[in-house]
């Protein structure tokens, strides 16, 4: 991945916070966590086909992962899975398309129904491979019947802006959706499905990844409208009564279509921050994770990450400096601002305020997929000096977080993290760096 560059990233402090962002994204590479699932051929009937389908900004490398250690005959072997765009690799027998991410588009509706029409008339000695992972309900955008691509891309763009928390979001998409909650595996019936899961939601719950289309769906039509209703998100009519009929009922996990498949999850947020903490234990700083499944408002998470640094400084507890505090989920973000923004940088930019320049605390917020919001940057780096750097070139922290400006600030002052897409997705990860006499300087 690209270096990170700016005065912060010179920092010790900043290299190691760096070092500890590519650990984590580098344990959920599908070259590392795809290879210990591929289907031994023995798995296949006497006529049976490994047939690959899937979506997600990581299902490319997936499925590249997979072609590389299948060991059975290659004309087994077929396949398609759409990625974002600039997300593709090179493969021989699967097809990848590419289709846009966080709205959808119109070579993602494609990708959708060619998937549905590539699993029809499968048999029992048939296996289907599905790769899954964060990105993939944007990347499968297939209307339930009487809606249109612009209604998904309207209701997509509400969802986004709302405030609604991604279990909220998914919900609705699911029971708006003619592939989504456990549709795309009812069709491959009575072939046996396996879903390999790289996960990007809190929980790590099948069904919110890329909205579930190979798992059962508990959820209800009653449940989508209540969610509507609650952050006023305004629906087609088409929309409204599918949902308020019930002809939009997801797949339940009891379907006997179901019945059979199993699910892996390969690669989640947890494992990640692991691989981050043992980094940090190396380099003498006591890691503390808080949390792989933290939520909320990006802006109210970041300054309960920054009371919490200051806690340390202040008390030494909950973990005693040099020490880093660690944490991923998936917050929200309520735009209120015309600023260029993402979650990530909005968290970071809440909690530089709330830390004051206090002097040992750096952190690093990064999309682990190397896109936060819709910006090709992954987050950004803060420190003591972050605020004062600011102030000297006549930036006003505050006014770029009621802006929702996270990305304009921190590329102002030159502490963006810019990696290029990083083929995975295991959510957000947040460090905070808490250096070895912060306690006696307070």
């Amino acid at each position: 991945m690209k270096a990170t560059s700016g005065p912060l990233a010179a920092t010790a402090a900043g290299q190691l916070l760096r070092r500890m962002f590519d650990a984590a994204v580098a344990s959920a590479q599908p070259s590392v966590c795809v290879p210990p699932h591929v289907p031994d051929p023995s798995e296949l009937g006497a006529r049976g086909r490994l047939v690959v389908i899937g979506a997600g900004k990581a299902s490319a490398v997936m499925a590249q992962a997979v072609e590389q250690h299948w060991r059975g005959r290659t004309e087994q072997l077929s396949g398609l899975v759409v990625t974002r765009y600039g997300h593709a690799v090179p493969c021989e027998r699967i097809a990848i398309v590419e289709a846009a991410h966080p709205v959808p588009d119109e070579a993602g509706l494609q990708a959708a129904q060619r998937m549905l029409q590539l699993v029809q008339g499968l048999t029992v000695d048939d296996l289907v491979l599905c790769l899954i992972s964060g990105g993939g309900s944007a990347l499968l955008p297939l209307p339930a019947p009487g809606l249109s691509l612009t209604d998904k891309q309207a209701l997509s763009r509400a969802l986004l802006t709302s405030g609604a928390s991604i279990h909220e979001m998914n919900c609705v998409r699911r029971h708006l959706s003619a592939i989504k909650g456990g549709r795309l595996a009812a069709a491959c019936h009575p072939a046996r499905v396996r879903s390999l899961l790289i996960s990007d939601v809190p929980g790590d719950a099948p069904a919110e990844i890329a909205s579930g289309p190979t798992v059962g769906d508990p959820t209800t039509c009653a449940d989508a409208l209540e969610i509507v209703q609650r952050y006023g998100i305004a629906l087609p009519d088409a929309a409204r009564e599918w949902l308020e009929s019930g002809q939009g009922e997801s797949i339940k996990p009891d379907d006997a279509r179901l019945q059979g498949n199993r699910v892996h999850l390969v690669a989640t947020p947890q494992q990640a921050l692991e691989a981050a903490a043992a980094l940090a234990r190396a380099g003498g700083y006591q890691p503390l994770i808080l949390g792989s499944a933290l939520e909320g408002e990006a802006r109210d998470v970041g300054r309960m990450l920054a009371g919490m640094a200051l806690q340390v400084v202040r008390h030494g507890q909950p973990v005693a400096a040099p020490c880093v505090l660690l944490s991923g989920g998936e917050t929200t973000v309520t735009v209120r601002g015309q600023g260029r923004g993402g979650r990530n940088v909005e968290a970071l930019l809440s909690c530089a305020i709330a830390l004051g320049g206090q002097q040992g605390v750096y952190a690093l917020m990064a999309d682990t997929d190397g896109v936060d919001g819709a910006e090709e940057r992954a987050g950004a780096l803060c420190g003591p000096d972050t605020l004062a750097r600011a102030w000297s070139q006549g930036l006003a922290p505050r006014a770029a977080l009621d802006a929702n400006n996270g990305h304009g600030f921190f590329g102002a002052i030159g502490d963006a993290v810019i990696t290029g897409p990083t083929l995975t997705n295991v959510n957000d990860f947040r460090a905070i760096l808490i250096a070895a006499g912060t306690l006696a300087q307070s």
